[in-house]
């Protein structure tokens, strides 16, 4: 009985050590996202919205405005508009990218641009690791440059 307890914990300790060094280190976790999150993008420059469906996460959250779309298929249906015609009505990059210790959680931002190459606000995505090497994204809002209206009116002194 003895014998087989401490064989039962070497395989234990074996597969941990495995499995520990099979883990993609920080950095290499943080290229898989931007590389995603470009793969991602590319959809939309190459007009195929079937690619962008499957970036997907099932319980995926959009925020459009004040609106949140919740789920693949309301997400899909919205967006379909912008994958109709033959040139994208904007593109993203991420410029930012940021994963959790864990591994299996990630973020992404940067710009997003009109069809003529101007910034025109930012996205942020958080993203979630559903296999090895295998991202989806599961929350996105995308962002108006703040307004520049002009300096705040000074208060009034009674």
């Amino acid at each position: 009985m003895r014998l087989l307890s401490i064989g039962v914990m070497c395989i234990s300790m074996l597969m941990l050590a495995m499995a520990s060094a099979a883990r993609p280190s920080h950095d290499e976790l943080k290229k898989q996202v931007a590389d995603t999150e470009r793969a991602f993008a590319a959809t939309m420059k190459a007009r195929d919205h079937a690619a962008f469906i499957a970036f997907l996460a099932d319980e995926a959250i959009f925020f459009s405005g004040a609106t949140a779309l919740r789920g693949r298929d309301r997400i899909a249906d919205a967006w379909r508009k912008y994958y109709q015609g033959e040139r994208a009505p904007f593109s993203w990059e991420p410029e930012q990218v940021e994963v959790v210790e864990s591994g299996t959680l990630a973020y992404s931002g940067g710009p997003v641009y009109d069809a003529a190459g101007k910034v025109v606000g930012r996205f942020n995505s958080i993203w979630r690791l559903e296999a090895p090497g295998r991202w989806k994204i599961v929350f996105d809002r995308g962002e108006a440059p703040p307004c520049r209206c002009g300096t705040k009116p000074a208060e009034q002194k009674d």
